[in-house]
């Protein structure tokens, strides 16, 4: 029994008892440990409680609303390998994991009936061939270091990856992604690779409660989608723009996003799946 499926029914364990005192364990460390009697203890499992028919209406919902051309990614960081089976059950084909951990935690349950993206953050130290082998395409390249160790292990898994350019749209000193001024030569140099593709760019933009107000970043990421699509640059194909999130995706649709990627609207907010 792993204690990160199970969630605790009863008032909250005292301290000395071995048991986190949170109502859900969804960490990493916490999905490898190993607990007996849970059921005993007043667990019960958390996989029953998965709400697969809230996921399978907001799924329905999203496909019939989203123009033709545009591909949903569910975005399942945090997600039980049983919510992203429910998603894609229910029509989602391309699932998004921000951890390589969890994506192959749910592709062993899910496999090839969707594909896979990548759309964390990759250090170097964590580029793995196996990692590289998973995915279909990794959307958050954003420098030369981390697309020359992709380049190196798809090579050696004798694979060519699709990837995104992630830009860094709003120019914010905390997050990941190129700055806007310095993406065409990033692409430039990435082209010269001979294992990984740009189909693309990606990004996020500043994050508000108003979803106008990421209209100026899409705005400003399309251009340079459309600026670097009309160099021509040697094996760069300027297909993909991933833009928007559950509270934007409507906005990025408006300017020029193919893909969005969707979270809490496919699955609800995190620890209520």
């Amino acid at each position: 029994m792993v204690l990160q499926n199970y969630i605790k029914t009863e008032p909250p364990f005292t301290t000395g008892t071995g048991f986190p005192d949170s109502r859900f364990c969804t960490g990493l460390t916490c999905r490898r440990l190993r607990y007996p009697g849970l059921e005993a203890a007043g667990y019960i499992d958390y996989n029953h409680l998965v709400d697969k028919e809230a996921i399978k209406q907001n799924v329905a919902r999203l496909l019939a609303e989203i123009p033709r051309g545009v591909e949903l990614v569910a975005a399942a960081k945090t997600r039980t390998p049983e919510a992203v089976l429910t998603a894609v059950e229910a029509g989602i084909q391309i699932i998004g994991e921000n951890y390589v951990r969890e994506a192959k935690e749910a592709h062993a349950l899910v496999g090839t009936k969707a594909r896979w993206h990548f759309i964390g953050t990759f250090q170097k130290h964590n580029i793995r061939r196996k990692a590289v082998e998973l995915f279909d395409m990794i959307e958050t390249v954003d420098s030369l270091e981390i697309a020359r160790e992709i380049d190196r292990r798809c090579a050696q898994a004798e694979k060519i990856m699709p990837v995104l350019i992630e830009v860094n749209s709003g120019s914010e000193p905390q997050k990941a992604g190129v700055l806007p001024e310095d993406a065409e030569q990033l692409i430039t140099d990435v082209s010269g690779l001979r294992s990984i593709k740009v189909m693309g760019l990606m990004t996020m933009g500043p994050y508000t409660g108003d979803p106008q107000d990421s209209r100026p970043y899409f705005i400003r990421t399309r251009r340079i989608f459309e600026e670097i699509r009309e160099l021509a640059l040697p094996n760069v194909e300027m297909k993909h723009l991933s833009m928007g999130m559950t509270n934007s995706y409507r906005v990025a649709i408006e300017e020029g996003a193919n893909i969005i990627r969707i979270g809490t609207m496919i699955f609800g907010e995190r620890g209520h799946q």
